[in-house]
């Protein structure tokens, strides 16, 4: 039987964090990861012969720079690389726009005059309020609480914090704000510009892990939550970890490892014990039991609560949300194995657009389309794929000369209600998958030598993700914030004394962040402190 003081569910990125920040206040740390491997769904693995890909999240960009500070990741092997360009949008009359900086009004021009000289004033806006939420995504929300009249006023002090820095704005900061924590990207993006292209190149990012409308209400935060992310000190850009997303977590394992961590992998977690009212340790899928002051849980809430805690433990009104926990982010992913680089009819050859993010999705009509004909058939017969080909920026992902090629896809469902599962549509939907590509890199699928599927049942077997849901829950207004997981308990803290969550179904939600786990540990060690080792 192991002791210790802080038992930590999960090995993903966020539970790294956590334990790296725990273990460096001189906590006696422990990690149980059901896998063979850290990481969660940051992970690097051979997928076919002499091919390695990042297998589920696949991108650089939201990744706290104080976090990679904070565990001084660059020394412990992590080199984050820019995309040469941002985006590419390949269009079926062989038109395109490629994005970046330096690029992207010039590329807009050849579609809309109009909308050329509307882009800065809108990413002056965009930029203001990621700003706000760049500032905020370090520290728990307003906690709507009740109890003394301390903690009360703690929160309504934080309240008002978070009210002076919206009013530092100005009016049309403001509106900003609201425009964008409220609107549909749809409507948001039609009131700035009138070209498809541009509309499409900015409202991917609202159905990016969103399996939504981009005319949804509340979408407009989603391509927000998208837009606060830097490379290298530099704002909104996307990058690439050299060795794949793999490279990220494995240097915060052997940072958390250096302060003193212990991680174990094939350690399930069967139940978190819950003992005169407060989590007292867990129990391992083999019947081992881990006693510790506190149980950290870097799990999907909705599994954390229907699986893992004892339901008498809980209120029947959290038990209940956790219940109806929204889950599913329409997300089918796939790694395929390239004898050659695609070559776009758009764009034919090599260049800077290898590099980036090439999205096939023309414009929000498409993607409104692709929507609405996953809910009524389970996947759309023209779906949305972003295809990375990471091995552009890094030879150690392929053999000379070859490539590896991320397809992330939107709007399948989550799951069917025909009788039918994900095992028996798998290849199905791959194969339609690369034909979209293909559409628009004819040759495509020819020069595919291996592949790997991640149907939302795959994702949700292999790395806990509910529904495939890459974020840990939907990134809604009602699961947002001060409601993320539940009113009362966005500090990280919940309703199990002793129990806290740092994963992604904290604030400030999904991404290879790093925010929840190191808010998460910030709740605990002030918890610790308050109440010693006795």
């Amino acid at each position: 039987m192991e002791e210790c003081d802080v038992a930590i569910v999960g090995g993903g990125h966020n539970g790294l964090v956590c334990a790296a920040y725990l273990a460096a206040a001189g906590l006696s740390v422990r990690v149980y990861e059901q896998r063979s491997v850290v990481g969660g769904a940051a992970v690097t693995e051979e997928f076919a012969p002499g091919f390695r890909n990042s297998v589920a999240a696949y991108t650089v960009s939201l990744l706290s720079p104080k976090v990679i500070r904070d565990l001084d990741l660059h020394a412990h092997g992590l080199k984050i690389v820019e995309r040469r360009a941002l985006n590419f949008l390949p269009l079926p009359d062989k038109r395109y726009l490629m994005a970046g900086p330096g690029r992207t009004k010039q590329e807009v021009a050849k579609f809309s005059a109009k909308d050329a000289a509307a882009l800065d004033a809108f990413n002056a806006e965009l930029d203001t309020v990621a700003d706000v939420l760049r500032a905020e995504i370090l520290r728990a929300p307003p906690n709507l609480v009740e109890g003394s009249l301390l903690r009360v006023g703690g929160e309504a002090l934080r309240a008002l914090a978070l009210g002076n820095r919206l009013r530092g704005l100005d009016q049309k900061g403001r509106i900003a704000v609201y425009d964008l924590f409220t609107k549909s990207a749809g409507d948001l993006l039609d009131s700035w510009f009138e070209s498809d292209a541009i509309k499409a190149l900015y409202g991917f990012d609202a159905v990016v892990g969103n399996y939504a409308s981009p005319y949804t209400p509340g979408s407009a935060y989603v391509l927000l939550h998208h837009a606060f992310g830097e490379v290298n000190g530099k704002k909104g850009l996307w990058g690439h970890a050299i060795g794949g997303m793999g490279a990220i977590t494995q240097a915060m394992a052997k940072a958390a490892s250096g302060r003193g961590a212990k991680i174990r992998t094939d350690a399930g977690v069967r139940e978190i014990i819950v003992e005169k009212g407060r989590a007292a340790g867990l129990v391992l899928e083999n019947g081992e039991r881990v006693n510790a002051r506190a149980v950290v849980s870097n799990l999907n809430p909705k599994l954390l609560f229907t699986k893992l805690v004892p339901e008498d433990a809980l209120a029947p009104d959290f038990l209940r949300r956790m219940k109806g926990w929204t889950c599913g982010s329409g997300t089918f992913r796939m790694n395929v194995a390239l004898s050659r680089l695609p070559n776009f009819t758009a764009l034919p050859g090599d260049g800077d657009h290898m590099t980036s993010g090439i999205i096939i999705a023309p414009s929000l009509a498409y993607m409104d389309r692709a929507y609405h004909e996953s809910k009524l058939h389970g996947w759309s017969r023209e779906p949305i794929v972003e295809m990375l080909i990471p091995s552009t920026l890094d030879d150690t992902l392929a053999p000379t000369g070859q490539h590896v090629a991320s397809l992330f896809c939107q709007h399948v469902t989550p799951a069917f209600t025909d009788g039918t599962t994900w095992d028996d549509h798998r290849e199905t939907v791959a194969d339609l998958m690369v034909a979209t590509v293909e559409k628009y890199a004819p040759g495509f699928a020819s020069s595919i030598i291996g592949r790997q599927i991640m149907s939302p049942l795959d994702l949700e077997r292999t790395f806990g993700l509910v529904g495939g849901d890459i974020f840990h829950g939907a990134l809604t207004l009602d699961q947002l914030f001060s409601a993320r997981p539940a009113l009362g308990h966005a500090d990280y803290r919940m309703p199990v004394p002793g129990l806290y969550l740092c994963g992604s179904g904290a604030h400030p939600g999904g991404g290879v962040t790093g925010a929840p786990g190191h808010n998460a540990a910030q709740a605990i060690i002030t918890d610790m402190r308050r109440k010693p080792r006795k």
